[in-house]
């Protein structure tokens, strides 16, 4: 990062006021400040930051810096972005009133025969507890080893098992002796406990080593079990990597797993959380992982943002190129633009209050951040976006747009789910009952049958056992998500 501007290390454009500057570092420190960072060696990135912060948020040193810049060259982005709204204004109320906002990504014509391939930096992190001995782990292994036959020559690997301890398989490099490398791999045994954070933390010095702008920086978790202790210490790594481009995807097997815990982990860096029911899964499921990383067009799309006073952004939710729930920032942590097809976020706002004598108004400002490593013209892109609606005194008679009505009609199925697994956790059985019994209606009416019988089976439980099954409470969870992406996906 010592080579890039100031204004680059912030995630800023030239012209950020000193409000946006000052935000902007703010966010950065509150994710990688030495005394939150878990590899302790690791401060250049957040000195450099420092001194970015110093010289631009002081205005005569901004100004001698600026006055040193070579011209900014006026370049095309290379995405498109598109803002969709459910409603064509605000209405002036005296409560509280929700807007939706859709943002579409897409890659401008022509602009992917600019990408060259992408050179990947993987560590696979695989749990080999007790829990996974037997079929579960042989899948694993038949797969990784045809993972490693698939590799390049210029893709840097490394692979990590955990248990309670966590023990460097393969050190993170280049694959020379691949005969040796898969005899490792085929020695792996099961044993002990599950300490997801020391798998965790070793993949991530082994993708740190050789991280880089130029590459894809991902951890692969494969696991089937529950990590206890340690989850503050895992939110942690997960915040560094997000900070130094390095995502990760979690591959959860079975139904012991944690998926509130894992969703969260994999949200907060842009990867994805994958539930595996079939184990006759687990091997697509590793290499369809592996085949999206590869056809990447951007790596961490990011949108560092602030809100109106009287707004609040209550969710965001990635709907393609895979749906998932975001962390809410800011920034918000979009993930991985695909090299071909779409990205597309839903936002939830909140409208407390409007201004008297406001005739629009600013839900929210900021800045989408990407980088494109293999880009033949430039490689780090910002755009400014705002999310700005006309107030008028009565409701426009206009029909949300269908892109938007779509995914708001889908993401309600899947919070109805949601709200009925809190319900059950605050013991409230009865509202519980009628959230599923009510999806069931609707999952029957849009034609998903088997989906919906599966939601009227777990209603039969929790009225046998007062909580969902492991089983059945990922299955409508993942299902329902599913639902929101385009059809055929």
């Amino acid at each position: 990062m010592g080579n890039s501007s100031f204004y680059e290390r912030l995630g800023l454009p030239r012209d950020a006021s000193k409000d946006e500057i000052r935000h902007a570092y703010r966010q950065l420190v509150l994710r990688l400040h030495p005394d939150k960072n878990v590899s302790k060696g690791e401060t250049e990135l957040f000195i450099d930051i420092q001194q970015a912060y110093e010289q631009l948020s002081d205005p005569i040193k901004k100004a001698d810096y600026d006055s040193q810049l070579p011209a900014e060259q006026a370049l095309p982005t290379p995405l498109n972005v598109q803002v969709y709204f459910s409603q064509p204004s605000l209405v002036r109320l005296s409560e509280p009133q929700l807007i939706y906002s859709l943002l579409e990504l897409k890659i401008k014509p022509n602009e992917s025969q600019l990408v060259s391939s992408t050179p990947m930096n993987i560590s696979l992190v695989v749990d080999c507890s007790t829990s996974m001995q037997g079929i579960r782990l042989d899948t694993v292994k038949v797969t990784a080893i045809e993972l490693v036959r698939q590799l390049q020559p210029y893709d840097i690997f490394s692979m990590v098992k955990f248990n309670d301890k966590a023990e460097l398989l393969i050190p993170a490099g280049t694959l020379s002796d691949i005969k040796s490398t898969e005899m490792k791999i085929q020695l792996l045994q099961a044993g002990g406990g599950t300490e997801i954070f020391k798998g965790l933390e070793m993949g991530f010095s082994q993708i740190n080593q050789f991280r880089s702008s130029k590459r894809v920086n991902h951890i692969i978790l494969i696991t089937d079990g529950r990590t206890y202790g340690d989850e503050e210490s895992c939110d942690q790594l997960a915040d560094q990597s997000s900070a130094l481009g390095i995502s990760i995807s979690a591959l959860g097997i079975g139904n012991q797993w944690n998926d509130k815990f894992l969703d969260h982990l994999t949200s907060k860096t842009g990867g994805i959380c994958m539930y595996i029911s079939d184990l006759n899964d687990i091997r697509n499921s590793i290499l369809e992982e592996i085949s999206r990383l590869g056809s990447n067009l951007t790596e961490q799309v990011s949108f560092n943002y602030q809100t109106h006073q009287d707004v609040e952004l209550c969710s965001a939710f990635r709907l393609q190129p895979d749906s998932s729930p975001l962390v809410l920032g800011p920034p918000l942590i979009f993930g991985n633009m695909p090299q071909a097809g779409t990205m597309s976020i839903l936002l939830e706002f909140m409208i407390n209050d409007i201004p008297p004598e406001t005739t629009s108004f600013i839900l929210a400002n900021g800045f989408i951040n990407y980088e494109i490593p293999r880009h033949k013209i430039r490689t780090r892109y910002v755009q400014r976006e705002l999310f700005e609606r006309k107030i008028t005194s009565e409701p426009i008679n206009e029909a949300p747009p269908t892109i938007i009505l779509n995914a708001m009609t889908a993401l309600t199925l899947y919070f109805m789910q949601e709200r009925a697994r809190e319900e059950l956790a605050q013991g409230d059985f009865t509202s519980a009952t009628r959230h599923m019994e009510n999806l069931a209606t609707q999952l029957s009416r849009k034609g998903e049958s088997t989906l919906a019988q599966t939601v009227l089976d777990e209603v039969g439980y929790i009225h046998r056992n007062r909580s969902f099954s492991e089983d059945g409470e990922k299955r409508i969870k993942y299902g329902t998500r599913s639902l929101l992406l385009p059809s055929g996906k």
